[in-house]
């Protein structure tokens, strides 16, 4: 008998856009590649200094977080939601992708009775992946037409099979908001941890930040990461906070896995959480690069792009994604991702990440002719 086919890793789906690499590099000056959200925009000095000069790159780090960190990460949530979070129910992870991929397989172990992961329909692929790694069911939600979660729509023998359940607010791909205290609600009523994944909510541009800690501590996991705010994506600084229960045991298990975030990096990350200025300068720099970018957009293709409610992607219904991205390659040098990679929901659309510097969004308009 045939021996069972084993796992087989699905293509990245930026790997699918390999082939209008060359098409896009034909033009003068290059590729613009605004096809993943890598910031561009460089951290600020003193968090440099801090990476050079920790002393900490010796010794294993902690991995929960050193203290100097944690307390940065409580202040932090102080000064921005006004929130006082006790130090034991806050710890680092290293950068928040491993944290969405692994969380599942630490959670059934807690819970082998339930093997459902809850995700939004149209989403960060890694939600799916993270079930998929632990050989559970990943099973989509709906979204509104606003992009926001619709929770009535979640079948209850899935609720009831459910091991957690991933809202992103604001959202990657879409900028959507979710109504996060909606979210704690359901959870609650339905036994299901919920975690936020929070990591572009200093790019909330549609109302005030938000984090689903302000809806109370039990059974919800706030994540959030350092990458977007602080340029530091090269970092791998990031972090959770929430139920006592959950951050516990999540810490113990992340424990004996070895998940440290390196020494100096955790030395950065307590001086970037304790500096509000660059962020702002941040903020300032996406929503110009949004406006000017979906004006672009719009001007040459006839599509319209709205502006996001949060995030810094542009996120519009082109009819076809995957054509869209082809004639923006091959008109403008040019690089977005279709709506496909984020969900079967989102072909008809296409994700543009503002991550490149002004001058280059400027050549692509040139080359289109805006």
């Amino acid at each position: 008998m045939a021996e069972p086919a084993g796992f087989v890793p699905p293509p990245y789906p930026y790997d699918r856009l390999d082939r209008l690499v060359p098409v896009a590099s034909a033009f003068e000056g290059g590729v613009v590649d605004l096809s993943i959200g890598t910031p561009c925009d460089p951290p600020i000095d003193s968090v440099i200094a801090a990476l050079s000069t920790s002393n900490a790159e010796r010794g294993y780090p902690p991995s929960i977080g050193s203290d100097a960190l944690r307390q940065a990460i409580r202040s932090w949530l102080d000064r921005r939601f006004d929130l006082d979070v006790p130090l034991t129910q806050v710890a680092a992870c290293i950068g928040t992708k491993e944290f969405v991929a692994t969380t599942p397989q630490y959670l059934h172990l807690r819970s082998p009775s339930k093997d459902t992961v809850l995700y939004p329909a149209v989403a960060y692929p890694t939600y799916e992946m993270g079930a998929t790694l632990a050989g559970l069911r990943g099973v989509p939600v709906a979204c509104r037409a606003d992009g926001a979660l619709d929770f009535a729509s979640i079948d209850a023998a899935d609720a009831a099979r459910a091991l957690m359940l991933w809202v992103n607010s604001p959202s990657n791909p879409t900028g959507a908001l979710t109504d996060l205290g909606l979210a704690a609600k359901w959870g609650r009523a339905n036994g299901v941890p919920v975690f936020s994944d929070e990591c572009y909510v200093e790019f909330t541009w549609d109302g005030p930040a938000s984090t689903i800690l302000h809806h109370g501590f039990d059974g919800v996991i706030a994540v959030h990461s350092l990458s977007k705010r602080s340029n530091l994506a090269g970092v791998r600084v990031g972090f959770y906070a929430g139920d006592a229960e959950l951050v516990d045991y999540l810490k113990e298990v992340r424990k004996h896995v070895g998940m440290l975030v390196p020494g100096p990096a955790q030395a950065a990350g307590a001086v970037a959480l304790g500096d509000d200025a660059h962020v702002v300068v941040q903020r300032d720099r996406y929503r110009r690069r949004l406006e000017r970018l979906g004006k672009v957009f719009s001007a040459w293709s006839g599509v319209d792009v709205p502006f996001p409610a949060g995030g810094f992607y542009l996120w519009f219904d082109a009819g076809d994604g995957w054509e869209f991205t082809e004639r923006l390659a091959r008109e403008g040098g040019a690089l977005v991702s279709p709506g496909d990679f984020y969900g079967a929901g989102g072909a008809q659309n296409v994700r543009a990440a503002v991550v490149q510097p002004d001058d280059r969004i400027e050549r692509v308009a040139q080359r289109l002719g805006v």
